[in-house]
């Protein structure tokens, strides 16, 4: 017997791939028909699995939101980590958490989940509970040791980030979610480094 128990059952590491199977396909009907017109019954036939065990993976539908909206979070969240554990100058850093900020938050992906997540108040706080109040801290933890260091001058690393996410951010997002198409991957770049040398130009230069 190979890949299933005694029973005939999937191993373990097959059903992690199912599971993981069944998230690409909700997120994928997620981004095609919105929060009303994914169903169940719709993620069950494009994972090719059974309602059952969409159930049983994940209770409810808005269970299943809740995994889709964990697993975004933590693979930008590595992402952030990754890019803050590499070596870099702190301008190249920060440019390239700028990136990855504004690659996420104006992603087709990114999109479909805010726009569920406002359907629901407890998807909302979650979606902030693993979003902007995860990843935040990781930005702020690299901007308190720049200015330990000597290499910013920082008094509030919390208040430094909000700046940051103010300047990087601003309302694409917003404009994002209600329909205008997202910035290519060329203006990303563009407005990054600009957020970035705003942000330095405001105080935060080495002291």
């Amino acid at each position: 017997m190979t890949g299933q128990t005694r029973r005939g059952r999937p191993r373990s590491g097959e059903q992690a791939v199912r599971r993981q199977g069944a998230l690409d396909a909700a997120l994928a009907e997620l981004v095609t028909h919105g929060i009303e017109g994914t169903t169940m019954q719709a993620v069950a036939a494009r994972a090719g699995c059974s309602k059952e065990s969409l159930y049983a993976w994940f209770n409810n539908r808005d269970g299943l939101l809740s995994a889709l909206i964990e697993r975004q979070a933590e693979q930008v969240n590595t992402a952030v980590s990754a890019a803050l554990d590499r070596p870099a100058e702190p301008r190249a850093t920060l440019i390239a958490i700028a990136e990855n900020l504004l690659r996420l938050l104006t992603s087709d992906a990114s999109v479909a989940l805010n726009r569920a997540a406002m359907s629901s108040a407890e998807l909302a706080a979650l979606l902030l509970r693993h979003g902007r109040h995860t990843t935040g801290p990781l930005v702020e933890a690299f901007l308190a040791r720049l200015a330990d260091a000597g290499l910013v001058r920082v008094e509030d690393p919390a208040d430094a980030f909000q700046l940051l996410y103010g300047l990087v951010v601003r309302d694409v997002q917003i404009r994002t979610l209600l329909g205008e198409p997202p910035p290519s991957i060329r203006r990303i770049r563009a407005d990054a480094r600009v957020a970035v040398d705003r942000f330095l130009a405001l105080g935060n230069q080495p002291s």
